[in-house]
């Protein structure tokens, strides 16, 4: 089993390098389209993911879970068979999805309020079926602990997405014109990058088996709630947004106040605070195939250490996070939030993506009484607690159900007591550092300035109060940042 630092670094790298050349070409994209043309390519992009998430979002992990088993169980007839029987299921989905979007397009027409929108949803359609075959072999990869392979071909779908954008759009169309460019620029990358990563699979072993019906019904079981949960996530920002401004507007609101108050919490607040995730999800990413092996080779202990490490990681991370940010009322939120992220990662691995479903369901319960009733106490603040308790929910009722299934002690309470203590000073310090700040730097030095003393002194404190070894993590860090080179070489799975 390989070692999770190396992985999470560089699940991490590739993941901030995509996300940063993805704002970048939101901006492009943005200036020259134009915001009627942005705005017909986002309506039917909204639609589109919806359809996106049915057919790629359960499929890839149970993959990887099932592939990373039969690897460990040097079971090769059965992981080949898996990929095929995969792939089929997967394609016809997407084709039934196609098919209902384009006898019903007249329905959609009516629900979007605009018919261009619908014929860019069109033009999207293409990259639904490619993008089914590519998560497949994402997901084969991804079971295989091929990381660099995972991430290198998102990065590419990334690049090719913009070189063939910034050919296609101009300022000279049409606002219709340049969102059905950018739709056909979607399938187009979506082709390339399905190409690229079955090229990948094969390259490094990979092999394709006969159709089995062994393997389908544990696919379609395990994959069905994962899918669920996430097409379910998918309305929640939508109903939130009904919600929120409705509720204060009741207590008194004006509609352009609340309005206001809801685009700063949810387009400068939250942003903010799921930084901690892009680290988190890294270790959730590289956890899967982790513990699959585990699992199927019985090893209770490494499971055990596992669980434990990352979810002391996850807090570590959640904490640091809350001592250099400027958010105070919200940055709470961060703990359970990466609690929440790790420990979903780690019921999928033990097989219990059922309850990870019901957990999320009754944290969303608990989020929309919350968004309901709290406005007339707390105002807009009430977005910030109903997504915190939605999280406080979830993460002990996920914490609860892994204890119970692999039977280990975990002691949170004190580690998040301990933590707590460095936090407290740490996020007292940043606070008088950024107002000392704000009356000679530009904000965005003094953000920089405030994260830095935060984090810093979140670690240095550590070590004071021998919450941990500064000495010892520089060492093993040395000796762990020597990667190698990713050569492209074959090898048998």
């Amino acid at each position: 089993m390989k070692s999770l630092f190396k992985t999470v670094v560089l699940i991490t790298f590739f993941s901030i390098l995509t996300r940063i050349l993805g704002f970048l070409f939101r901006i492009i994209l943005s200036r020259v389209v134009g915001a009627e043309g942005m705005g017909i390519y986002q309506v039917a992009s909204s639609v589109f993911m919806v359809l996106l998430t049915i057919v790629s979002s359960g499929l890839p992990l149970i993959i990887s879970r099932m592939s990373a088993s039969y690897i460990a169980n040097k079971d090769k007839k059965r992981g080949a068979s898996l990929i095929s029987v995969a792939l089929l299921y997967s394609v016809i989905l997407s084709i039934v999805l196609c098919v209902i979007v384009l006898l019903f397009k007249s329905l959609f027409s009516k629900l979007l309020s605009d018919e261009r929108c619908v014929e860019v949803l069109i033009v999207l359609l293409p990259s639904l079926i490619f993008s089914a075959v590519y998560s497949v072999f994402r997901g084969a990869l991804w079971g295989q602990g091929n990381y660099f392979a995972l991430c290198v071909s998102e990065l590419y779908e990334q690049i090719v997405r913009i070189i063939l954008g910034i050919l296609a759009i101009s300022t000279t169309f049409t606002a219709l014109e340049n969102a059905l460019n950018v739709g056909w620029t979607m399938s187009i990358a979506c082709l390339l990058s399905m190409l690229f990563v079955v090229l990948l699979f094969f390259y490094y072993g990979g092999k394709m088996g006969k159709l089995t019906r062994q393997e389908f019904s544990p696919l379609i079981k395990q994959s069905t709630p994962i899918t669920t949960m996430r097409v379910v996530g998918s309305f929640i920002n939508p109903l939130i947004a009904i919600i929120i401004p409705a509720r204060l507007i009741a207590i008194g609101y004006t509609s352009n106040q609340a309005m206001s108050l809801y685009g700063i919490a949810m387009g400068m607040t939250f942003p903010l605070l799921f930084i901690p995730t892009t680290i988190i999800g890294s270790l959730s990413t590289a956890l899967v195939p982790e513990i699959s092996t585990a699992l199927a080779q019985n090893n209770k202990k490494y499971i055990e250490e596992r669980i434990l490490s990352s979810i002391s990681f996850a807090l570590f991370i959640s904490s640091m996070f809350v001592s250099g940010t400027l958010l105070q009322t919200a940055a709470w939120i961060m703990i359970p939030l990466g609690l929440t992220n790790i420990s979903s990662a780690i019921l999928n691995s033990l097989g219990l993506e059922k309850k990870s479903f019901i957990n999320f369901f009754a944290g969303a319960m608990v989020m929309f009484l919350a968004l309901w009733f709290l406005p007339p106490f707390f105002g807009i603040n009430s977005l910030i607690w109903g997504m915190g308790l939605n999280y406080l929910v979830v993460s002990a009722l996920n914490i609860l159900m892994i204890k119970r299934k692999v039977k280990i002690e975990l002691n949170l309470s004190k580690k998040i007591l301990k933590l707590m203590a460095l936090i407290v000073p740490s996020a007292a310090l940043t606070t008088f550092i950024v107002s000392l700040c704000s009356y000679v730097f530009p904000l965005f030095i003094t953000l920089v300035v405030g994260g830095f003393v935060g984090v810093t002194s979140y670690i240095l404190l550590g070590g004071v109060m021998n919450l941990f070894d500064i000495k010892a993590f520089v060492v093993g860090l040395k000796k762990k940042i020597n990667f190698p080179k990713f050569k492209l070489k074959k090898r048998n799975v």
